[in-house]
């Protein structure tokens, strides 16, 4: 069937416009003035166009490619939970109805719960992204930097530094969902079942003295509870210096590494490590730790990783940026619950039992000994909580 004279112009006017871009979904949009596949708000879109850039590629805010798939899984995710018609996906991301239908086959395969509704459209269930993945994770994102995700990795960590060494920028973000070699302070395996929780590591680069940075675990542990109040409306504890706690046992850890600059003796990148424990796995978490290692999550609920991992991201670029100032550390001081209690000192395989009197705004922790009162820092001592009326430790 041929075009009219006046449809085949105004179809060819289309294809010369440049994309229109939606501030608040992060999408294009092909001739729209209402975002109708996320938002649905009347809005003025600004005209972004991209030098050669094509339907099924367009360039996202801060000139990163977007495919086809990750731009319907952003549109979905922005509809939160409501019915987008494939025509109106195509529309608005300028492609075929056939190039949506093959990328929700796509997100079908990776696990992401996309079904269609009769006479209404593609519906995601859950707002969150469930399925840990690169589109999901940077559908939520808001902070600049590459995004990296992995099904499994031997340490997000490691594998941050190998891409700090090869260039990658500040802001760059690895994410896993298992560790096969996961490690936690002093080199200690930090358990990172498939599953069960999220890894991510940051790389981040500030420009700060070697005696500051310490003040980088602080602020991922404020950046974590804000993160997990935010996306799953938990309130979490401190301990200090780089663990939280969820109803009383640990359900996050931190590992800051930092690499130096020979020649200026500074640093000249840190990586931020952080696990998150989502989901107790079936058969426990092994090696005695039930008792003290917690979850967020019940087993068959909705777990957002998605969102998650882009929440943590964002917030602990944030407050990187704020070094060293550290505005941060009187959330950190007011949530942690380490001040006021006993508490262990371990030190060169000698055990010192000490009251936690009070955290410094450098992070140091002041403590009172048999000898008066110390300050001592995370990278002198471990430390571990007593419990006297019950006689354990935590």
């Amino acid at each position: 069937m041929r075009r009219g004279p006046h449809k085949a112009k105004a179809a060819r006017r289309a294809e010369r416009s440049p994309p229109l871009f939606c501030g608040t979904c992060k999408l294009y949009f092909k001739n729209r003035f209402t975002c109708t596949a996320a938002c649905g708000k009347l809005m003025l879109l600004q005209m972004r166009a991209q030098p050669g850039t094509g339907p099924a590629h367009q360039k996202y805010e801060g000139g990163r490619d977007m495919a086809v798939k990750e731009r319907v899984l952003t549109a979905l995710l922005a509809a939160q939970g409501a019915p987008v018609s494939g025509q109106q996906l195509a529309d608005s991301l300028g492609v075929s109805r056939a190039a949506v239908w093959k990328a929700v086959k796509e997100l079908q395969k990776q696990g992401h719960a996309v079904h269609s509704e009769a006479g209404r459209g593609y519906v995601l269930a859950g707002a969150g992204g469930e399925v840990l993945c690169r589109e999901g994770v940077q559908a939520f994102r808001r902070s600049a930097g590459e995004t990296h995700v992995l099904a499994c990795v031997d340490s997000t960590n490691l594998y941050a530094k190998r891409l700090a060494a090869g260039g990658a920028g500040h802001g760059t973000l690895v994410a896993a969902g298992m560790q096969t070699a996961g490690r936690g302070r002093r080199g200690r395996s930090f358990a990172s079942p498939e599953g069960a929780g999220l890894y991510l590591s940051v790389i981040v680069k500030t420009g700060l003295p070697m005696q500051d940075a310490a003040l980088a675990t602080c602020a991922a542990a404020v950046a974590v509870r804000r993160a997990v109040k935010a996306v799953c409306g938990k309130e979490l504890a401190i301990k200090w210096v780089n663990d939280l706690f969820w109803q009383g046992k640990k359900c996050c850890g931190i590992l800051t590494e930092a690499v130096t600059d020979v020649e200026s003796g500074g640093l000249d990148y840190m990586v931020v490590g952080i696990g998150i424990d989502l989901v107790r796995p079936e058969g426990g978490w092994g090696a005695g730790l039930d008792d003290i290692v917690g979850a967020l999550y019940e087993p068959g609920q909705p777990v957002p990783r998605c969102a998650l991992a882009a929440a943590v991201a964002d917030e602990l670029l944030a407050l990187a940026g704020a070094l060293p100032q550290a505005p941060f550390m009187q959330e950190y001081i007011a949530h942690n619950f380490v001040p006021g209690h006993d508490v262990l000192l371990m030190q060169a395989g000698h055990t010192t039992p000490a009251h936690a009197v009070r955290i410094t705004q450098a992070g140091h922790l002041v403590v009172r000994t048999a000898e008066g009162e110390r300050e001592v820092s995370f990278g002198e001592v471990s430390l571990r909580m007593q419990q006297k009326e019950e006689g354990e430790t935590v």
